[in-house]
């Protein structure tokens, strides 16, 4: 396959196309003119259209599919993690220690951020505390996430600069850890707990946050993705409108603000899916609650790990602006995207999605709860009678089935990941990697998805396996489905004329190769916007 980076006509031929179209499922080849979608259908009938300015790339017989789109990331910060201390793949406490103290070493007296611990992956599974490395951070304020965010280690420089001591309460909707015999803070910190640090960190300037975004843009080439949704700010946004702008945007990208921003985009006259085909803007994202690896996930019965507590409910849902938010953003044509892990959160953010229904004009709102990890049996009716989307992560439920037993019991996690009930019960299913709290890679949450193996290889026929879904039904929540989510099926998630010209290329068919295989598969060819912006 040649490489090209013009948009003049090309001829994609010799193919095994997964279109995700009803109409035509299979084809073997496409042709793009400029950046869309002139023709999908037979080689032979493509050569009917093949002029000698057309540029022809054989494919070979691999696979072609729609551009990959990722339903949840933290985009600019995943550029920022890149760019930041790496700790996610650290096995033991000691790797830990000294990977840290390698990176500290190199960058003494500057903020160190980034992280993605997993205590999890660790010989003992303690969460680490500030002595461990107080002894090498002296000079430097260290505050690092675990992978989920939902909690981070904070060394005693950082505490000192955010006023945190033993007499500081925990802030609502977040906790700071203390030793229980003396009261001190342990340097962990968990939920809006954090904020009370990242307060005091000098914030990141304008080139920092370009050359994280194109740290982030180069990571999502190199894995097929064309269009990420994103978990924005405003100064992300910006940095977004200046690439557009200099047409350095190789990835479309869906924002979603906090909620908190909707009366300014209210009064701005911004309703969902406002802007280009590469930026666009009108969705609001909100937590009800924190994470099952932090026991932050709110739940209707306390964990089994630690009896005293039922999970975190976020500030905002307890206080009642969240609901109030909801119904004044549903009200303008804002789209709602909320955060809820445990079965209560789900729950109550149900309540308030049938609050907003209820209280609203009929509109095509799309409601979306982002993960939607435990889910009782009786509240899937509720998300399929309101068409609320289960905008979830394969790659967590591998993660997690290596620990979470301990954390809510055998039981419970029946109705963890329902990924193939949600779909049973006519839910709309989207996938996405929740970067960089999981990698920024479609072909592992697929595999996820279709044969559910953990991590740590102690379930080979799949962790809760009556879960696993079809590879096509994987493939359909990496395109199609995203596309709707984002109330663009209209314009890309699928091979089809007139289409956005964002295709990928994979090492194999991941149709026919063994599932388990399919981890091992990787992106050859990234197409966008009709450039071919990626080749291995």
């Amino acid at each position: 396959m040649q490489k090209s980076n013009s948009k003049a006509e090309k001829a994609f031929i010799n193919g095994k196309l997964f279109t995700v179209d009803e109409k035509m499922p299979y084809a073997e080849a496409v042709i793009t003119r400029n950046n869309r979608i002139f023709f999908v259908g037979s080689t032979e009938q493509a050569r009917h259209y093949i002029t000698p300015q057309t540029e022809v790339i054989d494919l070979k017989g691999k696979l072609m599919l729609p551009g990959f789109i990722d339903n949840h990331v933290h985009f600019i910060n995943g550029g920022f993690y890149l760019l930041g201390v790496n700790l996610r793949h650290t096995k033991s406490t000691d790797e830990f220690k000294q990977t840290l103290k390698n990176f500290v070493s190199q960058n003494r007296g500057k903020w160190i951020t980034g992280g993605d611990w997993d205590h999890e992956a660790w010989e003992r599974n303690e969460l680490p505390v500030k002595e461990w490395i107080d002894g090498f951070t002296e000079d430097t304020p260290v505050l690092i996430n675990r992978f989920d965010a939902h909690m981070a280690l904070a060394n005693s420089l950082a505490l000192k600069l955010a006023g945190i001591s033993k007499d500081t309460p925990d802030p609502e909707g977040g906790l700071i850890v203390k030793d229980k015999i003396t009261g001190e803070p342990t340097g962990i910190l968990k939920d809006n707990a954090i904020g009370l640090v990242n307060a005091v960190r000098p914030k990141p300037g304008k080139v920092d946050y370009e050359m994280a975004l194109k740290a982030a843009l180069d990571e999502a080439k190199k894995h097929g993705f064309t269009s990420v949704q994103d978990i924005t700010f405003p100064d992300d946004f910006r940095t977004y409108q200046k690439f557009e702008k200099e047409g350095r945007l190789t990835c479309r990208i869906y924002t979603r603000l906090p909620i908190a921003e909707c009366e300014c985009l209210i009064r701005s006259g911004i309703k969902c899916n406002f802007g280009s085909e590469k930026l666009k803007i009108g969705s609001l994202k909100a937590f009800a609650d924190g994470s099952l690896g932090s026991s932050t996930a709110l739940f209707f019965e306390p964990y089994n790990q630690d009896t005293s507590t039922h999970g975190l409910a976020m500030d905002i849902l307890t206080d009642g602006r969240l609901k109030n938010w909801a119904l004044v953003s549903d009200r303008a044509g804002l789209q709602l995207s909320i955060h809820a892990i445990g079965d209560k959160a789900n729950s109550l953010i149900l309540d308030i999605f049938e609050e907003v229904v209820k209280s609203n004009p009929p509109w095509d709102r799309r409601f979306r709860i982002e993960h939607a990890q435990h889910v009782r049996k009786e509240d899937l009716r509720r998300f399929a009678g309101m068409n609320v989307i289960a905008s979830v992560q394969p790659y967590h439920l591998i993660d997690d089935g290596c620990w979470a037993e301990k954390r809510i019991g055998a039981e419970r996690l029946k109705t963890a990941y329902q990924f193939k009930s949600f779909i049973d019960s006519g839910i709309k299913v989207c996938f996405g990697s929740d970067w960089s709290v999981a990698p920024l890679d479609p072909l592992m949450g697929i595999y996820a998805a279709v044969t559910r193996r953990t991590l740590d290889g102690m379930r080979p026929e799949g962790w809760i396996p009556q879960e696993k879904i079809s590879v096509e039904e994987a493939i359909r929540s990496y395109t199609i489905n995203n596309a709707y989510a984002s109330f663009e099926e209209d314009i890309k998630g699928s091979i089809e004329e007139g289409k956005l010209a964002d295709l990928v290329v994979l090492s194999k068919d991941i149709l026919s190769i063994d599932p388990s295989e399919i981890k091992d598969v990787r992106v050859e060819m990234t197409v966008f916007d009709g450039n071919v912006i990626y080749e291995a």
